[in-house]
């Protein structure tokens, strides 16, 4: 592609003013500025998916955290895949699809040494931001370091139908283990039982939670994969079982509230002997690779189910992100840009 084929120009997300409470579209600016130029080692892409994930929320927030808040009057965070236009790193091509850019924006200059070129005869380019890419080796990390799941044992998974939790249930089934799924609405549930194989699904808009768990683990619980907190996490904590491992992935339920919500009482951790850990996916670069090499080929033989939610249009990206933290998707969610 030749430079008289790129625009001059490229629209970006910028951060407006810190949300408090709820996010709503004026929070982001939608803004048209000059095309970026690539500098040594970079190369500039067109962005095609736009991913949109609940940590999002965090990055909006001043509040001290395990990662930089987006500053006002920047780009929004996210990231995306992208075909290379330009590149001045000898890895990279033009026409080449690349994944790791990071920003809201139709187009993005990045270091060639954090990008990752998607093979042409591998899986779709989408599923690496999502069952290939940082929601899958979430799920992995936190079911290989933490959760680690054995035949027998009871696993449940909270927003078991969203792009971390449908795979780590996969994975604890994988391992041998009786999986449930927490969900909201009858078809997500259906799917977490018909199309992904779980043993068991709650719908937490439907049905007494706590009720629910007594029926479905009976023997209580050896795993918890905490993706949502709020009253769901209290329910479980109290029916871990003595040695139970709790995988601390998020807690979207609880992303816009101004203040903390109190936790369960943390008596149960000693008398249970409890493991409840925290999990940032980043702190284990490696897994990313491992990951991929593992899950490609499940992932192209279809043995590893994995759902998107798709929504077209760049200027959709705040709405997807209202959606996401309202827990309205159904999978992984991508903003189609390109």
């Amino acid at each position: 592609m030749t430079m008289s084929a790129i625009p001059a120009t490229r629209r970006a997300f910028r951060l407006r003013y810190r949300p408090k409470g709820a996010v709503t579209p004026d929070v982001f600016d939608l803004v048209e500025e000059p095309m970026p130029t690539p500098g040594p080692g970079e190369v500039l892409t067109r962005t095609l998916w736009l991913s949109i994930d609940p940590y999002m929320r965090g990055r909006l927030s001043d509040a001290k955290s395990y990662a930089e808040p987006v500053p006002i009057g920047g780009v929004m965070e996210g990231e995306t895949v992208g075909e290379v236009l330009l590149s001045n790193h000898p890895r990279f091509a033009p026409g080449d699809v690349v994944v790791g850019p990071r920003g809201w924006t139709t187009h993005l200059t990045a270091p060639g040494d954090m990008l990752y070129k998607i093979p042409p005869d591998g899986a779709p380019p989408s599923t690496y931001l999502g069952v290939l890419g940082m929601p899958g080796t979430t799920a992995y990390s936190g079911m290989t370091d933490i959760g680690q799941p054995k035949a027998g044992e009871t696993v449940v998974i909270s927003a078991a139908a969203g792009a971390v939790g449908s795979v780590a249930g996969q994975l604890a089934k994988r391992a041998g283990a009786r999986v449930i799924g927490i969900a909201g609405g009858a078809e997500k549930c259906l799917y977490i039982q018909d199309t992904l194989g779980f043993d068991g699904a709650i719908d937490y808009r439907a049905v007494d939670v706590g009720a629910a768990l007594d029926e479905l683990c009976p023997n209580g619980i050896d795993v918890y994969f905490e993706n949502v907190g709020g009253d769901i996490q209290h329910q479980v904590f109290r029916r871990l079982n003595p040695f139970g491992r709790m995988v601390m992935c998020g807690m979207v339920a609880e992303y816009n509230d101004p203040e903390p919500r109190p936790g369960p009482n943390l008596m149960r951790v000693v008398r249970n002997r409890l493991r409840i850990q925290g999990l940032i996916v980043s702190d284990k670069p490696e897994r990313f690779g491992e990951w991929r090499r593992l899950a490609t080929p499940w992932v192209k033989e279809g043995s590893l189910k994995y759902r998107e939610d798709v929504i077209d249009g760049f200027e959709n990206a705040p709405q997807a992100l209202i959606d996401i933290l309202a827990g309205r998707n159904f999978g992984k969610l991508l903003v189609r840009v390109a």
